[in-house]
């Protein structure tokens, strides 16, 4: 039976903690709720149950979001229609950027920020990231384009960072010549 996760709301001080390292073994809880995670953002991109469960479309969440201070980020991105890669990295770095930029084109949103924010936030257009599995088994991900803006949006959960913490005010947005956008 699928159960909604409590998502903390911006205005919970909470979130700008920094989250504190994983030590392995993880318990059989925090295994349950990444797998709750998992079910809550498939679902979350899956109109059918969108609706049903009354959820917001999201890609990504970090244990801060759900009242949890510690580095543990979980990224499910729909490769096709209806198919899901999940990605769950404990302890999360980014190892290596590439120097291009991108952007969100229609700016970037969180699942603890339920208002529009106006604005786009520049982020490297490839990262390789490091950490470990449920397991505790070294693992290493390369990703590009929205997979890259989601694993930097949620290591910046991390480190007490929200998206909008990175828009400058004083250009909120960005051309195509300026930036390539995605």
């Amino acid at each position: 039976m699928f159960k909604k996760l409590d998502i903390l709301d911006e205005r919970d001080k909470r979130l700008r903690l920094i989250s504190r390292e994983v030590t392995f073994p993880i318990s059989k809880e925090y295994k349950s709720l990444i797998q709750r995670a998992i079910d809550h953002l498939t679902y979350s991109q899956i109109e059918e149950y969108e609706k049903k469960y009354n959820l917001r479309p999201g890609m990504g969440l970090a244990f801060p979001q759900l009242g949890i201070n510690e580095r543990i980020i979980i990224i499910v991105n729909e490769v096709d229609d209806g198919v899901f890669e999940n990605y769950v990295v404990i302890n999360p770095q980014i190892v290596s950027n590439s120097a291009e930029m991108v952007a969100v084109e229609a700016g970037e949103g969180c699942l603890s920020v339920n208002r529009e924010v106006p604005g786009q936030v520049l982020r490297y257009a490839r990262v390789t990231i490091e950490g470990f599995d449920e397991d505790g088994n070294k693992i290493r991900v390369r990703a590009r384009e929205d997979l890259s803006v989601a694993f930097q949006h949620e290591i910046d959960h991390l480190n007490g960072i929200l998206f909008f913490d990175r828009i400058d005010p004083n250009k909120r947005f960005y051309s195509d010549i300026e930036i390539r956008l995605i």
